[in-house]
């Protein structure tokens, strides 16, 4: 069940691991005590505004919750960028035990599960907009036993890709209904169609061979802002286009992190 709305503040949580992702991200797992776990209750796709004392107060991130809604831990995916406060600190500072203060969940970058849904899921990602669509995915995939799901996952090379052992993980438990593409820009595949740049081109032989769009009820789109307007743009022109509107969630990762480093 969604989680109501309520007013969202900054409590004291103790880092219960910090987990190696690729060689520039990390994952960050929450230890929260009884009486906090029904605040740090969250939807899929929300987020936690982060923050360490030693940083100063006016250093906090948003990043989005990785784990499914569906009572495990408290996890969030940070990747490190170029001069980045708070990313560089978590990437190589942060150990199990230490202390931030974490903001309770919010966001809306969702969607309403329902164990009586036989909905189709179509996710593309990039990077580190992967981490609200792991937690979508795996949400639906848990709940709603008759929904199925595919994830467009673009990334630079197998070594970057970030929690590539969760999705294998996914796809093992979940055979017949989740399906899992990687698009390697930087590194040759099996597969010609799936390396190189995620172009209009590219998604456009994807959506035609491997991906059906005529039977998707609903889209995350996740990733830079240039991504994400392409991916749009290309679902915008396909039939049946009216089907679209209504049924697309679009977060533009990357856009913070041109205005403020993270």
């Amino acid at each position: 069940m969604p989680t109501a709305y309520r007013h969202a503040v900054f409590h004291s949580l103790r880092v219960a691991s910090v987990d190696r992702l690729t060689e520039d991200s990390v994952a960050i797992t929450f230890d929260v005590p009884d009486e906090l776990r029904e605040e740090f209750r969250f939807n899929a796709g929300q987020h936690l505004s982060v923050r360490a004392a030693g940083l100063g107060e006016d250093v906090r991130r948003n990043y989005s919750i990785c784990a499914p809604a569906t009572g495990g831990p408290l996890r969030i995916g940070v990747k490190r960028i170029p001069e980045g406060v708070f990313s560089g600190y978590a990437a190589e500072r942060l150990r199990a035990g230490d202390v931030l203060d974490v903001m309770t969940p919010s966001g809306t970058f969702s969607t309403p599960v329902d164990p009586a849904n036989a909905k189709r899921y179509v996710a593309v990602a990039a990077g580190s907009g992967i981490t609200p669509v792991l937690s979508i995915l795996g949400t639906v995939l848990e709940v709603e036993p008759l929904s199925s799901a595919a994830l467009i996952y673009v990334n630079r090379r197998t070594s970057t890709i970030m929690f590539l052992e969760e999705l294998e993980d996914l796809k093992n438990r979940f055979p017949d209904r989740f399906q899992l593409v990687h698009v390697l820009g930087q590194e040759m595949t099996e597969v010609e169609m799936l390396s190189g740049r995620l172009d209009v081109e590219r998604l456009g032989r994807i959506l035609d061979t491997i991906i059906p769009v005529d039977d998707v009820d609903e889209w995350f789109l996740c990733g830079p802002l240039a991504m994400t307007d392409s991916v749009r743009g290309v679902l915008v022109d396909r039939p049946p286009r009216q089907r679209l509107e209504g049924r697309e969630h679009v977060v533009h990762r990357g856009m913070a992190h041109r205005a403020v480093r993270s």
